[in-house]
């Protein structure tokens, strides 16, 4: 399943660069005043790129006790490569765009795609949470 995601994840930031000249951008410019559709667009890159690096043991249907041998510490580290990369692919499609004739590099757009990465980390992070298993509540 991994490498469905990546190469689901390859495609969409493919489709990202290339569909920053099309008609498509500028046919939903007009329901789009604030930008607020990089939200979504950089979450749902998020949520590929978690998967394309997430052990299947870490994934929610699992018992607890497998998610319990994770490490707190190394969940935390793990979510910084998927959020890495999608912020750096937020700042070189900006740079991009500053290239396209028509289009311009703004820093809001950053900003809200990486309100979207954060978002998307967030969740996952509350998501997958190890909690303590009920054994060692009960010896304490």
């Amino acid at each position: 399943m991994r490498i469905f995601f990546s190469i689901l994840s390859i495609a969409y930031i493919a489709g990202i660069f290339l569909f920053a000249d099309s008609s498509v951008v500028s046919t939903l410019a007009a329901f789009n005043p604030y930008s607020l559709l990089h939200i979504p667009l950089y979450g749902i890159l998020t949520v590929l790129l978690i998967f394309s690096f997430m052990p299947l043991t870490q994934l929610p249907n699992y018992s607890l006790n497998q998610r319990n041998q994770i490490n707190q510490r190394n969940q935390k580290n793990f979510y910084l490569l998927p959020g890495g990369i999608a912020s750096v692919v937020a700042i070189a499609d900006e740079i991009h765009q500053a290239y396209v004739p028509g289009r311009d590099a703004s820093i809001t757009d950053v900003l809200l795609d990486v309100v979207g990465i954060i978002l998307v980390l967030f969740f996952f992070f509350r998501l997958l949470k190890t909690k303590p298993s009920s054994c060692s509540q009960q010896t304490q």
